[in-house]
């Protein structure tokens, strides 16, 4: 279906959580290293990811040239970021797509977001919140694409 790629995730329960939303939505799931915790192994992770985690289609990088190496950029890697004025709800989504996610302290670095400005993405917010939950962002990421594609994944 869709891909969702976490570069260097700090939090294990969110990640857990992110696994679980993949699971559920037949996403594969892109891992970038460092992470801000020991392995995807550690307890807090498959406690939020609960039983799915071990069913989940998971991959794991060194860092993020070791992504690219395996999945070359293209127009269909999609960056999310509070530094764009590109709403994801008027993105065309298809599957296959990448939707990624940076560290929760700090975001994608400048020179992720810089590789394809047109696919930097963003969830508005009515309010003056700096950010979402990374859980919460994913959700609505892939949540839009599948209900953009929901007839061809149905049929």
């Amino acid at each position: 279906m869709f891909n969702i790629v976490l570069h260097e995730p700090r939090i294990p329960g969110n990640v857990g959580t992110i696994g679980r939303l993949a699971f559920a939505l037949n996403c594969k799931l892109h891992l970038i290293k460092p992470y801000g915790f020991g392995e995807i192994t550690e307890k807090e992770v498959r406690r939020a990811g609960l039983d799915y985690w071990y069913n989940l289609e998971v991959y794991e990088y060194e860092n993020i040239e070791d992504f690219w190496q395996k999945h070359p950029l293209s127009s269909r890697h999609f960056f999310a970021t509070t530094k764009t004025t590109n709403v994801y709800f008027e993105q065309e989504l298809k599957e296959g797509d990448y939707f990624y996610f940076g560290r929760e302290d700090a975001g994608l670095p400048k020179e992720i977001l810089e590789k394809s400005l047109d696919t930097n993405i963003t969830i508005p917010m009515t309010n003056n919140a700096r950010s979402l939950n990374i859980a919460n962002s994913v959700s609505i990421v892939c949540y839009e694409a599948l209900r953009q594609n929901f007839l061809a994944f149905k049929s």
